[in-house]
């Protein structure tokens, strides 16, 4: 169909995308929004809409799921389901995590292995998009429990990914434990000792800053976009989403760069320090979260005039910046409402699509500072890529040159964000920008490698 409306391409391709994926909710709102900032784009190039580049790229080209038998430490058989998507190799093998949690399906990993398609294109390192994980929940399970599962896991996964097919990292659930023990038994089984996972001890094979780079990447680009404004994080009120590695390193990098954060939150509730959450306090939350995995609110316990929110989130915090660094739709349209009330006026999602559709759209509208998952937390994926790259070489670099690095590619993602997401005289849409940015140069690929 020669389409000449934005707005039928749209409605027609979520009719076709949901008549093939029923049910799938998170995968609709991830496609939705993406569709949403390409129909305009794409009904300028029909060369790309009779390619059916868009119907290509929704469709993984592989989806791998496994059962996954382990015992327990008091002798159980138990049984977890295994997934991986090998969602678009166009630009590079296959690159994304693996989230270990009781919640997700196979709507969650098709949505996540989607956005990480166009985020791994942001970064312009030459990278695919995949994503994977389990619903085996690590929280309350013994080291060898979470090994003896890991290593069940891999046994299958492995016959699936390698240095130049597939590269798994860690998501919610898989931290530097669980990727070691899959390293471990991935090495056993394959007889090699290569690049296949990032996120890896620095040791053995791991990059400097990669835990860092989620978080750090996230307030470089938050202070990116502020500049646009002559602004800068330096005085900020911050609350943050999540007390994992993601939410404790944009802690860090905040006060780096002069902020004040002000809030942590997990599963059971959300912590309020008004005084900020220091240096000290940080390292506090490293050994509660990190060492012992105990709960957030813990911090309230341990220092005075915390709050402590029981199951809510931060976002009735009055702040200047919000980071959801949490998961996806935790911050919905009530909670957007809450924060533009409270004079919050910048939104950087260390998350993937930690805010609902609705949210989205309220930020969007109201012409405040707002950057998608995507664009926001692909410092993570980014130092992967550069984790990959020392590998290849054999070789490491400094903290402060992949630090560097980090910064110099968040810098470049804001750019391209800017180019292909300005408004004339208004607002830079962040949201239009990465997702043109990132389709482009996969579309471009595809294109040129013919109908595969």
């Amino acid at each position: 169909m020669n389409y000449k409306d934005p707005v039928r391409f749209t409605e027609d391709f979520m009719s076709y995308l949901k008549a093939k994926n029923p049910r799938e909710t998170e995968f609709h709102q991830a496609v939705l929004v993406v569709v949403e900032s390409l129909a305009d784009f794409l009904v300028k190039n029909p060369r790309l809409i009779k390619a059916k580049i868009l119907e290509r790229m929704v469709e993984p080209e592989r989806v791998i799921m496994f059962r996954v038998p382990w015992i327990d430490d008091e002798g159980n058989v138990c049984i977890n389901r295994g997934y991986r998507i090998e969602m678009n190799s166009a630009i590079g093998p296959y690159k994304g995590g693996l989230r270990f949690h009781p919640t997700v399906s196979l709507s969650t990993f098709k949505f996540l292995a989607f956005e990480q398609v166009l985020k791994n294109s942001l970064t312009s390192l030459p990278m695919g998009g995949g994503k994977g994980g389990s619903d085996f929940n690590p929280k309350g399970k013994s080291d060898n429990e979470v090994m003896r599962f890991c290593q069940s896991f891999v046994t299958e996964l492995y016959r699936h990914i390698g240095a130049n097919t597939d590269i798994p990292a860690g998501d919610i659930g898989v931290g530097g434990r669980e990727i070691g023990y899959m390293f471990g038994q991935y090495k056993r089984l394959r007889n090699e000792f290569t690049g296949v996972f990032t996120g890896k001890g620095t040791d053995w094979g791991g990059s400097l800053i990669r835990p860092e780079a989620t978080g750090y990447g996230a307030v470089y680009f938050a202070e990116e976009m502020l500049k646009t404004r002559g602004d800068s994080i330096e005085g900020k009120k911050v609350t943050i989403s999540g007390s994992g590695n993601v939410a404790q390193y944009a802690v860090e990098k905040v006060l780096d760069l002069g902020g004040k954060p002000v809030t942590l939150s997990d599963s059971n509730g959300t912590i309020y320090d008004p005084a900020g959450i220091s240096r000290e306090k940080l390292e506090y939350v490293k050994m509660l979260k990190n060492g012992y995995r105990g709960r957030i609110k813990e911090y309230a316990d341990e220092y005075d005039k915390v709050e402590y929110f029981e199951n809510q989130r931060p976002w009735h915090i009055k702040c200047d910046v919000a980071l959801p660094c949490a998961t996806q739709n935790e911050l919905d349209l009530k909670d957007a409402e809450t924060l533009l009330g409270n004079g919050c006026f910048v939104v950087a999602e260390g998350a993937n699509m930690p805010s609902t559709y609705e949210a989205e759209h309220l930020f969007l509208e109201k012409g405040i500072l707002y950057a998608p998952g995507k664009a926001a937390n692909a410092g993570g994926v980014a130092v992967s890529g550069l984790e990959m790259t020392q590998n290849s070489m054999r070789f490491n670099w400094s903290r402060e040159e992949v630090d560097e690095k980090l910064k110099t590619i968040m810098t470049n993602i804001h750019e391209m964000c800017v180019t292909y997401g300005k408004n004339g005289d208004g607002p830079v849409n962040y949201v239009k920008g990465a997702n043109i940015a990132g389709f482009v140069k996969v579309a471009n690929s595809m294109m040129s490698q013919g109908i595969v």
